[in-house]
């Protein structure tokens, strides 16, 4: 009889227990989100959450000046890096970092802090730091009632971060080491492997004729290129290296044979872009 009770009473309890861990399903307050952007050859990612007004006050007021915060809502706003990346004028080592920030009036300090596990700001040490730098405020020309994170400004290496909610604004920016990488790839695949792959040797031109490199050494690698293999996009880089060469016939040349190419593949955009081309040489 008595285990008899003591099965009963388990079952109670289990039930109990069972009632708590049910939970209704709801929209989040706070609603979690994650963007992503390949900036350079790193790749960056934010997790965060994002709070609303909700007809509050939000800086001076919900957020104090002068008081750490988790820039953002519930558990910290993590920043992740593949690799090394420079911000501040400071090299930061890829990896994770909570992003929190001491607001006020004009400007911001922004803190990247090597614990990623705090909830919010609670239990914050500023020993675990991995960087500090200040940003200036703006002012946007429009209310975000959503606290809102993004990329923006891309260039080949480098991206702004950008924070904003009410009508305030701030920016930062995340550079990358990228031309050493590049150059030493072209040197390993490139030249020491002194290659003829023709689809390398159009990667290896383009990026010496972007970067305003040698420029003969990148003819020299469209050339062979378009010799071997000629198609119409790697023969309008040619017609583009030869004008910056000052050969203006045989760029002329390239160009109208990339056009008539592109007509062929029906390609429309090398078509103009080839026809703007001739343009400038004529």
């Amino acid at each position: 009889m008595q285990n008899k009770f003591k099965l009963v009473f388990l079952a109670f309890l289990f039930a109990g227990f069972s009632s708590f861990a049910q939970q209704l399903q709801m929209p989040q307050a706070s609603p979690s989100a994650k963007i992503s952007q390949k900036v350079g050859l790193t790749d960056v990612s934010v997790d965060f959450s994002r709070p609303s007004t909700k007809g509050r006050k939000i800086f001076g007021e919900l957020v104090p000046y002068g008081e750490i915060w988790r820039t953002g809502a519930n558990g910290a706003t993590v920043l992740t890096f593949s690799t090394e990346v420079i911000i501040g004028g400071q090299k930061v080592p890829a990896g994770s970092y909570a992003l929190y920030s001491i607001p006020g009036k004009a400007s911001w300090t922004m803190i990247l802090s090597k614990n990623t596990k705090l909830w919010g700001a609670i239990g914050y040490n500023q020993s675990e730091d991995q960087l500090r730098f200040t940003v200036t405020t703006s002012k946007t020309s429009k209310k975000y009632e959503s606290f809102e994170i993004s990329f923006n400004n891309l260039t080949d290496n480098s991206a702004d971060l950008s924070i904003k909610w009410e009508q305030t604004r701030v920016d930062f920016t995340i550079a990358t080491e990228v031309d050493p990488i590049v150059m030493a790839d072209i040197k390993k695949q490139v030249i020491d492997a002194n290659s003829t792959n023709p689809a390398l040797l159009y990667q290896a031109a383009s990026y010496y004729f972007t970067n305003n490199k040698d420029m003969n050494q990148a003819y020299t690698w469209i050339k062979q290129s378009t010799d071997s293999d000629p198609k119409y996009w790697t023969v309008h880089l040619r017609a583009k290296i030869e004008l910056a060469l000052g050969m203006k016939t045989e760029a002329l040349e390239s160009a109208t044979k990339s056009k008539n190419m592109a007509i062929e593949a029906k390609n429309p955009d090398y078509v103009g872009l080839n026809d703007r081309l001739i343009k400038t040489i004529k």
